[in-house]
């Protein structure tokens, strides 16, 4: 039997394009794609893509070009999931909320070919290619460019001659994609958020983004014909996988330029949307809408969340709307979500707090995946299965990237002793499921203790007036380090700012937490900055907290004892700041 022969009968590469094939040849009527008023069938996207292959061959995009994009979720964004490996190439969807320096970056390090660039997006584009012709004295390594008009409604916006509809119509609808003989070719690069130097260019494989689409969607349990909102930006991960995965389920793509709550729930009433995905940012979103904002949600809507651990009180808000929530967790490295909370049968007895809980997991690796551990990196040792030794979380199977772009150095760091460090820090319940408890930079080590920044922003988040919270390391003079939080407020006519007092928060924790894990200092923002994909920037805050001083005046706190008769604890500090930071709060809540 081992000399039986590997043939093209009964060996196919695997990849994603072959979803849309099936699609458009099964579902051809079914409509594939609605954007406002316009609508799309199967067998229209699979000629269109077709059309767009043809075009950017014509543009003389060979196989492996990079083809970068810069636009909101909008039907030319989901087409050029297919056409651009139709055509051969690597897709690379740049976040629409970048600076004009890092989208040049982004530019100058692929090597893009071609830039489609939304109409919204042309002024910051135009300033990204100025930068970049700065940078390169070679006119010749610039990218063609292509405006992506809006095409419910053409603003006549251009940034040279090219336009995206144009290019679909002179296009071939008989195109014959490239041929995927190595199924380990890339199919896309996406960048990290390089919140803390220079992104990285993350590389995808066909068989890669195959394996992930089909492990989600089990994973999910998603159905035939899910009517799937864009609530997601499709930049991120490829959204997850799911601009592949729709088509696999021969389901349709609800579009929305912006993620506002008027444009959510008017397009989960209107087109009766059954599944969506989001950050947890997106929960307060939806909980925060206006009367005039909402509408009624009539059947469930499934939710698949991640980016940042939800709390357990934010998931006891948001499925009473009308949402049923599954928690996720991934990285870009991973290709979108690597691990998903499966929900038992078991626990829907359970209380309904005890539910949420539960949800807030991580849950157990998706099908993808070979193994996923939690290890004393130093010992490559397993942690105990005791929900309480914390370790970081590895992983290893076909979903994981191929490696950083033009970056052996890093691409060697992720990758330890067969395993690809996340740098995320999480136990292993006895039940096997996962839970993070922090960013391996994020654990803030008090005097010996590890405290998980997630476990006391999970705290902050059940106190009533509290929309937003994060909690940093700020100095200490005597344990090295202590914990301060950054919250922001809900806001309506019955509640104002200026209600909540850094004492009752403090006090708030006392009643919920130990002693150490306490924060030493409680900052009020509008509104704590934040990634497009809804992840809190960390590192802008640990900068600002580093300005903060926490000092022990021991002989104030002898001399008030005598003079009040009480004992004084350690821990009354008096917070000062080496420089006023209000200015700085303000400053930063604005980024």
């Amino acid at each position: 039997m081992d000399k039986l022969p590997k043939c093209d009968a009964n060996y196919v590469a695997l990849t994603p394009l072959t979803f849309l094939k099936r699609a458009a040849s099964f579902y051809a009527q079914r409509t594939s794609l609605i954007y406002e008023r316009t609508r799309f069938t199967w067998a229209q996207t699979f000629h269109r893509c077709s059309r767009l292959a043809s075009s950017l061959r014509a543009l003389n995009i060979v196989k492996n070009d990079v083809v970068s994009v810069l636009a909101p979720n909008v039907p030319a964004m989901y087409e050029m999931h297919f056409a651009v490996p139709m055509a051969g190439a690597i897709l690379n969807t740049i976040n629409t909320r970048l600076d004009a320096k890092t989208i040049a970056t982004i530019l100058r390090h692929s090597e893009a070919k071609i830039f489609f660039i939304d109409y919204e997006y042309v002024p910051i584009a135009r300033e990204a290619l100025r930068l970049l012709m700065d940078i390169s004295s070679d006119e010749a390594t610039l990218p063609l460019v292509v405006v992506i008009d809006d095409i419910d409604s053409p603003t006549g916006v251009r940034l040279g001659e090219l336009e995206y509809e144009k290019l679909i119509q002179k296009g071939n609808p008989n195109f014959v994609p490239e041929e995927i003989h190595d199924e380990l070719d890339p199919i896309a690069l996406n960048y990290t958020s390089g919140t803390t130097s220079e992104p990285k260019g993350v590389v995808y494989s066909h068989r890669g983004a195959y394996l992930s689409t089909l492990s989600l969607i089990l994973g999910w349990e998603m159905g035939n014909e899910p009517v799937y909102l864009w609530s997601l930006p499709m930049f991120h991960c490829n959204g997850w996988t799911f601009t592949w995965g729709i088509a696999a389920r021969g389901g349709t793509n609800v579009c929305i330029r912006n993620t506002t709550a008027y444009d959510m729930f008017r397009s989960i009433n209107i087109h009766k949307v059954t599944h969506m995905c989001c950050a947890p940012i997106v929960f307060n979103i939806l909980l925060e809408a206006k009367p005039h904002e909402r509408r009624q949600i009539i059947s469930t809507v499934e939710i698949l969340t991640g980016g940042a651990p939800p709390p357990a009180s934010l998931l006891e808000k948001i499925e009473p709307l009308g949402f049923h929530v599954t928690h996720a967790y991934g990285l870009t490295e991973a290709t979108g979500p690597a691990l998903v909370c499966e929900w038992q049968k078991k626990w829907n007895k359970l209380p309904k707090d005890d539910q949420a809980k539960l949800k807030a997991r991580q849950g157990i690796s998706i099908l993808t995946l070979a193994d996923v551990d939690v290890k004393d990196l130093k010992t490559m040792r397993s942690v105990p299965r005791d929900g309480v030794t914390m370790g970081e979380i590895v992983l290893r199977g076909s979903s994981i990237m191929k490696g950083y772009f033009k970056d052996p150095k890093a691409t060697a760091a992720a990758f330890r002793n067969g395993w690809f460090a996340t740098g995320d820090v999480g136990v292993i319940h006895p039940d096997g499921y996962l839970e993070i408890k922090d960013r391996s930079k994020d654990v803030i080590i008090s005097g010996g203790e590890n405290i998980s920044s997630v476990e006391l922003e999970s705290v902050l988040y059940g106190h009533p007036r509290i929309l937003e919270a994060a909690v940093v390391a700020m100095p200490h003079p005597t344990w090295g380090e202590s914990p301060c939080a950054f919250v922001a407020l809900k806001q309506n006519s019955h509640e104002q700012t200026g209600d909540v007092k850094e004492d009752e928060i403090l006090a708030y924790c006392r009643k919920n937490l130990p002693k150490f894990m306490i924060p030493k200092k409680v900052v009020f923002l509008p509104e704590l900055p934040k990634t497009s994909t809804g992840k809190i920037q960390k590192f802008q805050l640990r900068a600002l907290a580093k300005t903060f001083e926490v000092r022990n005046d021991e002989k104030s706190k002898k001399n008030s004892s005598k003079k009040t008769g009480r004992s004084s604890s350690s821990d009354q500090v008096a917070v000062h700041a080496h420089q006023p930071h209000h200015e700085q709060v303000l400053a930063m809540s604005r980024l």
